[in-house]
């Protein structure tokens, strides 16, 4: 008996502990920083993608063409 009513108090406590987590998701303030988190995301996603784009033309631009070099050695 003693034993289930152990159980029982632990299942209480653990829900009541736990609670306040699952509430949370809904908060507006959880939202709100859940949105920012995302927004800031996309924006370093962004950059990033900017800056490859960027080395690639850089790398295209910059590519060996040996018409030109033989050009400059005649």
């Amino acid at each position: 008996m003693f034993k289930s009513i152990g159980i029982a108090s632990a299942l209480i406590l653990s829900s009541l502990w736990v609670a306040p987590f699952a509430m949370a998701e809904e908060s507006p303030a959880f939202v709100a920083r859940n949105e920012a988190l995302h927004a800031s995301f996309e924006q370093h996603e962004e950059a990033l993608a900017a800056k490859a784009r960027e080395q690639d033309k850089t790398q295209q631009a910059s590519t060996y063409n040996p018409q030109t070099e033989n050009a400059k050695h005649t």
